[in-house]
């Protein structure tokens, strides 16, 4: 299957675009710039929009997802926005007990440790997804020429929120399951993949113009045990969009031992967090991978001299690589200065691509 004729990345306005451009190994007309979790957080307008909703509530509101992603584009200039959603999204459309409680993240009313539980999880019907294509189809009429990122969360890291019930540090629960139930493990990591895939496939057909694999907890693994017992299962999540012909990024926080295997899935490009440098990752991917990185999001609330140098540093290293998107190595800090972004960015296309 392709893209419908309207898709953006078909009717010409975003497959020239500088992101998709520099995703796909060209030269861009500037450099392109976006910052992961710049949907909100930071931004007064979206706070005041969320004044009295949920996290999950904004979410499956169209109309207030699609404004939420589109407020960072407007007020920074980006060259892409981010799908304003939550990896445990997919869940609570499938029927999965789920919330996320302020200060603490997503928690489960059940958390799914037994094969039973496994065997009882719902399963996540196309009908379901009907506010995510709703709102992506409203975002996209208001982008233009700016490309939508559309995400998803890999299947370790919601299998590994779904076996805790909520946030952990070490993610014991998860990495003992893989060795003491393997098969109870795989059906869930399955389970996860089929979730996050459709999820992620139902933003990409309804107009997004690449899409990311957000696996947060990977980093908690050993090389082994990622690529033994994670890996087939993030591939699997991304054989949903395959089809699809959009560029696909996978990214991980605390990963660099990992970037190889994570490449292996079958992705386009890499992002790379603020751990390792752009020129060793480009190094270790043998030279021939697109990356996106790698600002450290503590320096964002250093001096501007500060931060202009290192932003330059990571260009420099970034240089290499057959395509580069500056990002942050993470996720903005909701406590960053709104005009430190705007001005970041005026920075980044200030300097010749």
């Amino acid at each position: 299957m392709t893209l419908i004729p309207t898709h953006p990345l078909m009717d010409g306005r975003t497959a020239n675009s500088p992101l998709i451009t520099a995703y796909r190994g060209g030269k861009p007309s500037r450099r392109p710039v976006w910052f992961m979790r710049q949907a909100g957080r930071s931004l007064p307008e979206y706070r005041e929009l969320r004044v009295g909703t949920t996290m999950l509530e904004s979410c499956l509101k169209p109309a207030m997802a699609a404004e939420i992603t589109l407020q960072p584009v407007r007020r920074h200039g980006v060259d892409a926005a981010i799908f304003f959603s939550d990896i445990v999204i997919p869940l609570k459309l499938a029927g999965v007990g789920v919330d996320i409680v302020p200060g603490v993240g997503p928690v489960l009313d059940k958390p799914i440790r037994t094969a039973e539980d496994v065997a009882m999880l719902p399963e996540l019907t196309d009908a379901a997804l009907d506010p995510i294509r709703e709102a992506v189809a409203l975002t996209v009429a208001e982008l233009g020429s700016t490309p939508l990122v559309g995400f998803a969360g890999a299947p370790f890291t919601v299998a590994a929120y779904m076996v805790e019930g909520r946030p952990t540090r070490d993610h014991l629960g998860p990495r003992t399951m893989m060795h003491a139930e393997p098969e109870t493990w795989g059906a869930l990591l399955n389970w996860a993949a089929d979730a996050s895939g459709k999820f992620l496939r139902a933003q990409i057909e309804a107009g997004a113009s690449a899409g990311q694999l957000f696996d947060s907890w990977a980093g908690s693994l050993g090389l082994a045990d990622y690529t033994r017992h994670v890996a087939p299962a993030s591939s699997r999540a991304l054989d949903h969009v395959r089809d699809l012909g959009v560029p696909l990024i996978h990214f991980g926080t605390g990963t660099a031992e990992l970037l190889g295997a994570m490449y292996g899935v079958g992705v386009d490009v890499m992002g790379v967090d603020y751990r390792l440098p752009l020129d060793e990752a480009n190094r270790r991917l043998g030279g021939k991978v697109p990356l996106q990185g790698n600002i450290d999001p503590a320096l964002l609330s250093a001096p501007w001299e500060v931060l202009e140098a290192h932003v330059r540093d990571v260009i420099a290293a970034g240089s290499a690589a057959p395509g580069h998107v500056l990002n942050l190595g993470h996720g903005v800090p909701p406590e960053t200065d709104p005009a430190v972004l705007t001005r970041l960015v005026e920075l980044i296309h200030s300097i010749e691509p």
